[in-house]
C-alpha cells in the first residue's frame, strides 16, 4: 500500500467518523419509549444502541454479501485482498472510533470500559490491516459477527423500553442465541484456529494472535453473561460492573 492509498484509507475512515457523527445527531430527534425517557441515564445508552444497531447493520450485511459474492477471498485469508473489504474494514474502523469518543466524553467509561478495551484492540487490528493491505479476509470473517449484533442490539432495546409483547422479546431470544453461534463463536473458532495453526507468531502475526486471543476471552465472558440472564436468571451475580442506573451496560 503506498502513501497516497493510505491516505486515502485515512481520510474513508475520517468520513466513516463524521457519518456516525450525523447518525448520533439524527438519533436525539427520533421518538423514545416512556420507559426511557423516564431514566435521564438511559437517554444516551438508547441513543448510543441506536447507532451501534445502524452500523450492525451495514458493516454485518456488507461482510456477509462481500463474502457470499467473493467465496475464492477464503482460500487466502492472509493476503487476499477485496476493495470492498479494504472499503468495510474503514467504515467500521470509523464507527469505532465514533462510539470510543462518544463513551469518553459523555462521561460513560466506567461502566462501559469493556467497550473501551474491545474498541481499542479492533482499532489498532484494523489500522494495521489497512496500512500492510494484509488479512483483510479475516477482518471480513471477524465482521461478521455484526449480523449477530443486530439481535443482540435489539434484545437490549427491548429491554430498556420495557417492551409489553414478551413474546417478541422471547422470539429474538432465541434467534439471537442462534446467531450468537453462527455468526460469532463459528468464525471467531474459525480464525484462531487458522491464525494458531498458519500464521506465524512474529510482527503483525504475533499483533494480531494475541488481539484474536484476547477477544476469544471477551466473547466466552459475553457468553456466559447472555446464557446467565436470558436462559439460567437463577445463576445471575450481583450488582458488579453495574452502572449510574443500576444495570449493567453490555448485557442484562
Amino acid at each position: 500500500m503506498g502513501p497516497g492509498w493510505r491516505a486515502a484509507s485515512a481520510a474513508l475512515v475520517g468520513g466513516s467518523v463524521a457519518i456516525f457523527g450525523g447518525l448520533r445527531r439524527a438519533a436525539l430527534a427520533l421518538p423514545r419509549p416512556e420507559a426511557v425517557r423516564r431514566r435521564p441515564g438511559r437517554v444516551w445508552r438508547w441513543r448510543n444502541l441506536l447507532v451501534s444497531f445502524a452500523h450492525s447493520v451495514l458493516a454485518g450485511l456488507w461482510a456477509l454479501f462481500s463474502l457470499w459474492n467473493s467465496p475464492e477471498l477464503l482460500s487466502d485469508i492472509q493476503d487476499g485482498y477485496s476493495i470492498s473489504g479494504h472499503l468495510l474494514v474503514c467504515f467500521s474502523s470509523g464507527y469505532f472510533i465514533h462510539d470510543s469518543l462518544d463513551i469518553i466524553f459523555n462521561h460513560q467509561s466506567r461502566s462501559s470500559w469493556e467497550y473501551l478495551v474491545h474498541h481499542a484492540m479492533a482499532i489498532s487490528a484494523f489500522v494495521s490491516l489497512i496500512i500492510t493491505g494484509r488479512f483483510l479476509v479475516a477482518a471480513m470473517l471477524l465482521l461478521l459477527v455484526e449480523v449477530s449484533n443486530i439481535f443482540l442490539t435489539v434484545r437490549m432495546l427491548l429491554k430498556m423500553s420495557n417492551v409489553p409483547s414478551p413474546a417478541l422479546y422471547e422470539a429474538n431470544k432465541y434467534v439471537n442465541l442462534v446467531m450468537y453461534f453462527v455468526f460469532r463463536l463459528a468464525p471467531q473458532s474459525y480464525l484462531t484456529w487458522y491464525f494458531l495453526r498458519y500464521v506465524e507468531v512474529q510482527g503483525q502475526g504475533a499483533f494480531l494472535t494475541a488481539n484474536l486471543l484476547l477477544l476469544d476471552a471477551m466473547i466466552l465472558m459475553y457468553f456466559s453473561r447472555l446464557l446467565r440472564s436470558d436462559f439460567f436468571p437463577s445463576l445471575r451475580k450481583g450488582s458488579a460492573g453495574r452502572d449510574v442506573d443500576g444495570e449493567k451496560f453490555l448485557i442484562d
